[in-house]
């Protein structure tokens, strides 16, 4: 569902779909991200890591058979980039690990979101879920 709404000459973008809880769909939900911000006319590097890690946390750490998880992408008038990222395990609260080794194949995906956005955090969502968010400020999504 794509919707942009227009207040008092300030527009938001909206962006949200539902994605099946498996390696393809977090693959999609990356390439959709790029294709969407292209619309909007934004950069994406950035965002498209942050994605490809919030997805793929879903994925791997979110999922219950059955369930989707919801990508949703918001763009404020001062080019503020909120990524959000829905699962159905609301009972898993990611954390970033301080043991990582740094030639270990996981646990680091948390790291990167955190050094690529200017704030992220998790907010309890309806029916046992949670949804892991990330915002990124105009300067930083074309790093």
């Amino acid at each position: 569902m794509n919707q942009e709404t227009t207040q008092a000459a300030t527009a938001v973008r909206h962006f949200t779909l539902l994605l099946s809880a498996t390696r393809r769909g977090a693959r999609l939900a990356r390439l959709l991200t790029e294709r969407q911000l292209a619309d909007w006319g934004e950069p994406s590097d950035v965002a498209q890591q942050v994605v490809a890690e919030l997805a793929a946390n879903a994925v791997l750490h979110g999922r219950v058979p059955g369930r989707d998880f919801r990508l949703s992408l918001r763009l404020d008038a001062a080019h503020t980039l909120r990524v959000e990222v829905t699962d159905a395990r609301g009972d898993r609260m990611p954390r970033i690990k301080d043991s990582a080794p740094e030639c270990a194949e996981s646990g680091r995906g948390l790291r990167l979101v955190a050094a690529y956005a200017d704030r992220w955090g998790v907010d309890e969502a309806p029916a046992n879920c949670k949804t892991v968010w990330a915002e990124l400020a105009p300067d930083r999504t074309d790093q």
